[in-house]
C-alpha cells in the first residue's frame, strides 16, 4: 500500500463505504490523512462549582446511587442516577438512552458530557465518555451517509498502518529549523489526534504556514514570469505627446494620479508584461489616469481596450474618451448593440482603423479580433474572474493589463488576492472636491430629514434614496422599493418628480430612467442597489440609505460615492435602528471617516474575507485551515520568504529549494 492507494484497501472499509467518502473528495489514503478536523470538542473535565447555567461540559464523578430507568409514554424513558464530585452530589438524567444503564456501576468513576442546570443541580447527559482521558475530540465536516465515527475510524485505521510516515516532507529543512515547525508526519498526526492543546497549536501553525507559503510561492512565480522581459510587449510611447496631453487638461493631476501614471507608463515601456491593480476611492480620478495610459498606447501605434461591467458605464466612458480625444477613432462594443452597428465596429477594430475600444464582456467574445492590442484595462476588476483576464491575454500578443477598482481592498487582502500583481493607489481626491458629510439618523427622525431634502430640492439639488436590502428575497426588496416610491411620491407631490429603479427592470428601462435623472427630468430616484457602480450625476448631492445597517461597510461606501461628484457640498444620510453592537459600530465609523481603506479594514475585521469578495469568483483560494484575516502575520512572512526565494532567477537550481520545485502547482491550474 502507499499514499495513492484507494481508501477501500483500509481495514473495515469496503467499496460501498469508500464511495460515500467520495462526497468529501476523499479517494486515496493521502486525501484521508490531509482531511483535517475544523474544530475540537474540549473534553477536559470541569468542577461543577465552575459551571454556569446552561454550559456544556464534561463532569467526572463517582456513581453513588444505582441507575434507574423510568418509562413514560410511547418509547420515552429517563435514566437517572447520582454522582459525587468532591463534596457535591449531582443528579444525572439521560433521556431515551436506557442502554446506558449497563455502563453505570455503583462505586465506579464515570465521565459524562452534558448540559448543566444550575437551579436544579442536574446534568442532562448527552454521552458517557469511554475513558476520562479523551481530552480533545476532533470534529470533521461530514456529508450525508458518513458519520463522525465512521470518518474517525477510517483515519485511525490509516494511522494504524503508520501511513502518516509515508507523507514526504514538503517544506525545506531551513524553514523547519528557522520557524521551529513540526515535521509533516508528526503535524498531520497531531492535527487529528493531539496529545494536548499545546501540540495541536504547534501542528496548526505548521499546516497554516505550509498552506500560505505554497499559495504565495505560486503567486510570486507567476509574478516573476510576468516580469521576464521576454514575456510582454514593449510599448514605446511618445513622451512628448503624452506630456502635451497632460498639459492641455483643464485641471491639474493630483500627486496620487501622477505617481500611478508614472508606474503604469514605466511598466508599459518595459519588455515585461504589465499586471497592475489601480486602486482609488470613488471619485479619485482613476478614469483620467486610464485614459492617459490608453493615449500613450495609441502614440506607440497600439490599440487599447477598456472593459466595464455595465452598458451604462460603457456609454459613460465612451462619452468621456470622445471628449478627451476628439481627434481619435473610438469604438463602443456592447451586447445590446444592433447587429448592423456591431458588424461595422468589429470590422473597424480588426482593420486597425479604431484606436480605442470601450465595451462590456462583449470585448472578449470570439467574434472580436484586434489589430494590435497593446493595453487592456478592466474597471471594477473584482467582477471579472481570472478566466476573463486570461482570454484577453490570448486576444493580443499578451497585452499589458491594468485593472481598476473603487472597492478599497485592504492591503491584507490585496497582497493575497492579487499577490501576482503590482498595486498603485490614488489616495487623494481632486482639488475642489468637498468631503461628503455623513449623518446617521434613527427612523423616527426621518420626517426632519425629508423636510430638509425638500428645501435642498428647491435649490436645485437631486437625491438618491436607496431602498433596504433584504438578503433572502428579491421580491421583498421589490415590494419595499415600490412602497417607498409611493410614499415619497406622495410626500414630494407638487415639488419634485420621484422615479423608481430596481433590479427586475430590463437594461434599457434602467438606462432610460438614469438618463432622465441625469438631465433632471426627475429629482428624486428611489432605487434598490442597482446604481452601485459608477454612474456620474454631478447634480445629485444627497444620498439617503434606508435600513443602512443591512449593508456592509464597503457597500455603504460605494453607495455614498455616488454623490459628491461635483464641487457642491454633498450629504449621505444613513437611516437605521441597528439592534446589534456591530451594527451600531458600523454606522458610527461611516460618519467618522470617508477613507475607503480605513472602512475596508474595519469591514474585514468585522465580517471576514469571504464577504468582501464573494470568494468564489475572486481568485482567493479556499484554505483548509488558514484564514487570511486571522493569520495575516503568517501570510506576510510567507509572502516575504517566497518573494525572497524568487528574486534569484536561478532559484530552481539551488539544492535547498528542490523540495519546493517538486511541490509547486503547474501554471495551468493556478490561473
Amino acid at each position: 500500500m502507499n499514499l495513492q492507494s484507494s481508501i477501500e484497501e483500509l481495514k473495515g472499509l469496503g467499496p460501498k463505504s469508500a464511495e460515500k467518502f467520495h462526497k468529501l473528495d476523499i479517494y486515496t489514503i493521502e486525501d484521508l490523512l490531509l482531511y483535517y478536523p475544523f474544530r475540537y470538542e474540549d473534553f477536559k473535565s470541569k468542577s461543577v462549582l465552575d459551571l454556569v447555567d446552561g454550559e456544556k461540559a464534561v463532569i467526572v464523578g463517582t456513581v453513588v446511587t444505582p441507575a434507574n430507568v423510568q418509562y413514560y409514554g410511547y418509547k420515552r424513558n429517563r435514566l437517572s442516577f447520582k454522582i459525587k464530585q468532591g463534596e457535591a452530589v449531582i443528579a444525572v438524567s439521560f433521556f431515551n438512552q436506557p442502554y446506558l444503564a449497563d455502563k453505570v456501576e455503583l462505586g465506579s468513576d464515570v465521565a459524562i458530557f452534558g448540559k448543566w442546570d444550575a437551579l436544579k443541580s442536574v446534568v442532562t447527559g448527552m454521552k458517557i465518555l469511554a475513558q476520562v482521558e479523551d481530552d480533545m475530540q476532533p470534529v470533521y465536516r461530514v456529508a450525508q451517509g458518513i458519520s463522525q465515527n465512521a470518518l474517525i475510524k477510517a483515519i485511525k485505521s490509516a494511522f494504524a498502518l503508520g501511513a502518516q510516515n509515508w507523507l514526504p516532507e514538503n517544506l525545506p529543512q531551513v524553514f523547519l529549523g528557522k520557524y521551529r515547525l513540526l515535521g509533516r508526519a508528526r503535524a498531520t498526526e497531531a492535527m487529528h489526534f493531539p496529545k494536548d492543546l499545546a501540540e495541536y497549536k504547534q501542528a496548526l501553525r505548521r499546516i497554516k504556514f505550509e498552506e500560505l507559503f505554497y499559495f504565495q510561492m505560486n503567486l510570486q512565480v507567476l509574478k516573476a514570469d510576468n516580469k521576464s522581459e521576454a514575456n510582454g510587449l514593449m510599448i514605446a510611447y511618445d513622451e512628448q505627446k503624452v506630456a502635451d496631453k497632460i498639459a492641455s487638461l483643464p485641471f491639474d493631476l493630483t500627486g496620487g494620479q501622477k505617481r500611478s501614471l508614472s508606474d503604469i507608463l514605466s511598466d508599459m515601456c518595459s519588455g515585461g508584461h504589465m499586471n497592475r491593480l489601480l486602486q482609488g476611492d470613488v471619485g479619485s480620478g482613476k478614469t483620467v489616469v486610464a485614459s492617459l495610459a490608453m493615449y500613450a498606447a495609441y502614440t506607440a501605434g497600439f490599440q487599447s481596450a477598456l472593459m466595464v461591467p455595465t452598458e451604462i458605464l460603457a456609454e459613460q466612458h465612451f462619452e468621456s474618451l470622445t471628449q478627451f480625444f476628439p481627434d481619435l477613432s473610438i469604438a463602443i462594443l456592447t451586447s445590446g448593440m444592433k447587429a448592423a452597428n456591431k458588424k461595422v465596429a468589429l470590422a473597424a477594430i480588426a482593420a486597425g482603423s479604431v484606436d480605442m475600444i470601450v465595451g462590456t464582456h462583449a470585448l472578449i467574445q470570439d467574434a472580436v479580433s484586434y489589430h494590435r492590442l497593446g493595453l487592456v484595462i478592466t474597471d471594477e476588476q473584482h467582477r471579472f474572474g481570472v478566466n476573463q483576464r486570461r482570454i484577453f491575454r490570448e486576444k493580443g500578443e499578451n497585452p499589458d493589463v491594468l485593472m481598476m477598482t473603487a472597492t478599497p481592498i485592504p492591503r491584507t487582502l490585496a497582497i493575497t488576492a492579487f499577490g501576482e500583481m503590482d498595486v498603485s493607489i490614488i489616495d487623494e481626491l481632486p482639488a475642489g472636491r468637498k468631503p461628503i458629510i455623513t449623518r446617521w439618523v434613527k427612523h423616527e427622525q426621518l420626517d426632519i430629514v425629508l423636510d430638509w431634502v425638500k428645501t435642498e430640492l428647491q435649490k436645485g439639488a437631486q437625491a438618491y434614496v436607496i431602498s433596504p436590502l433584504i438578503e433572502e428575497s428579491e421580491s421583498l426588496d421589490l415590494k419595499n422599493a415600490i412602497a417607498l416610491h409611493e410614499d415619497l411620491s406622495e410626500y414630494f407631490a407638487g415639488c419634485a418628480n420621484v422615479a423608481l429603479m430596481h433590479g427586475r427592470m430590463k437594461n434599457e428601462e434602467k438606462e432610460a430612467i438614469m438618463q432622465d435623472f441625469k438631465v433632471q427630468k426627475s429629482q428624486v430616484l428611489v432605487s434598490t442597489t442597482v446604481i452601485e457602480v459608477g454612474v456620474n450625476v454631478p447634480n445629485a448631492t444627497i444620498m439617503i440609505i434606508m435600513d443602512a445597517d443591512r449593508f456592509g461597510l464597503s457597500q455603504l461606501h460605494q453607495l455614498r460615492g455616488r454623490v459628491g461628484r461635483g464641487d457642491k457640498q454633498s450629504y449621505a444620510i444613513l437611516v437605521a435602528n441597528p439592534k446589534t453592537e456591530t451594527g451600531k459600530k458600523r454606522m458610527k465609523i461611516m460618519t467618522e471617516t470617508t477613507d475607503g481603506f480605513v472602512l475596508a479594514e474595519a469591514d474585514l475585521k468585522m465580517r471576514g474575507s469571504g464577504e468582501i469578495f464573494g470568494t468564489r469568483q475572486s481568485g482567493i483560494p479556499e484554505f483548509q485551515v488558514a484564514d487570511i484575516v486571522e493569520d495575516y502575520n503568517i501570510l506576510e512572512e510567507a509572502r516575504r520568504v517566497a518573494s525572497q526565494i524568487v528574486s534569484n532567477p536561478n532559484w530552481r537550481q539551488e539544492p535547498q529549494w528542490q523540495i519546493i520545485t517538486q511541490n509547486l502547482k503547474d501554471k495551468g491550474n493556478f490561473d
